[in-house]
């Protein structure tokens, strides 16, 4: 099955999390380079969107994700925006994980509420019975807090300043083994992979 991802870091994680239940080949192990479009306005519409393109042109079965941080102090943002957060600010280039991070903890910059929750949703689009494509959506959603600095090596994106709720802990401090346990994303692909099973 395809992963519409060429992020190396989600592509580790998802095989991570599914182990050997199911081969999954990334958006270039089946030829794709083109960029896909990712205009939505919500997660739901940007995982379809991308999944869709990829069963439609490559004939195969495909999931994609999107991820979105939603804190409460910004009224829900950066949400869908959460990868352009940054750059759409002034804070840096496009999916710049540190410029992204910068953008945040400015304005967060005096906040007494912190909570937040990251928010992950994946779409399969394969092929169905009589040649149709059938669609399904899953949401893996882990809360937590914006902290005021970073915190922790691992993970990537906002993972240093996402502390846990249940842990304590920020995703760059758990290791890929703690982080896969709880977070979003792994929420997401266990309600994929049983409905797989």
């Amino acid at each position: 099955m395809v992963f519409a991802t060429n992020n190396e870091h989600k592509l580790r994680e998802i095989r991570q999390i599914l182990g050997d239940k199911i081969e999954i080949q990334s958006l270039a192990e089946i030829g794709c380079t083109e960029e896909i479009p990712e205009d939505a306005d919500t997660l739901e519409g940007n995982a379809l969107q991308k999944a869709r393109y990829v069963a439609e042109k490559y004939g195969v079965d495909c999931f994609a994700d999107d991820t979105g941080l939603h804190v409460d102090a910004l009224d829900g943002a950066p949400g869908v925006f959460t990868a352009r957060f940054g750059t759409m600010n002034g804070f840096g280039d496009s999916h710049d994980a540190t410029a992204n991070i910068r953008c945040l903890l400015a304005k967060m910059e005096g906040k007494q509420n912190r909570n937040c929750r990251f928010r992950t949703v994946i779409a399969l689009v394969r092929q169905g019975t009589e040649g149709r494509l059938e669609e399904h959506l899953f949401e893996g959603i882990v809360e937590g807090k914006v902290v005021t600095e970073l915190r922790g090596e691992n993970g990537f994106g906002y993972d240093p300043v996402f502390e846990v709720e249940e842990t304590g802990l920020t995703f760059a401090e758990m290791g890929p083994e703690g982080k896969n346990a709880v977070s979003h994303r792994a929420r997401a692909v266990a309600q994929l992979a049983e409905f797989l099973k």
